[in-house]
C-alpha cells in the first residue's frame, strides 16, 4: 500500500487540476457533499482523498471511508 500511495502522491503533486487524476486504474471520482472533495483508490477500501484550491491539492488524506 505504501508504494501505491507514493505513486499516487507523485501524480497528485504534478497535477494542475483535479481531473488530472482521472487515469486508468485510479478510479478517480468526486465525492458527495461540500466542499468539493475527490478520491482515488489505493487498495480495496482505502482511498486517497483531497480537495482542490489555488491550483493545489489540499487536505490530502488516506482513509477507509467504506
Amino acid at each position: 500500500m505504501q508504494a501505491r500511495c507514493l505513486r499516487l502522491l507523485d501524480v497528485l503533486n504534478g497535477a494542475i487540476a483535479p481531473n488530472d487524476m482521472n487515469l486508468p486504474g485510479f478510479y478517480f471520482h468526486k465525492l458527495k457533499g461540500e466542499p468539493d472533495r475527490y478520491s482515488v483508490r489505493v487498495t480495496g477500501n482505502w482511498r486517497l482523498t483531497f480537495r482542490w484550491g489555488d491550483g493545489d491539492a489540499l487536505d490530502v488524506n488516506l482513509e477507509d471511508y467504506h
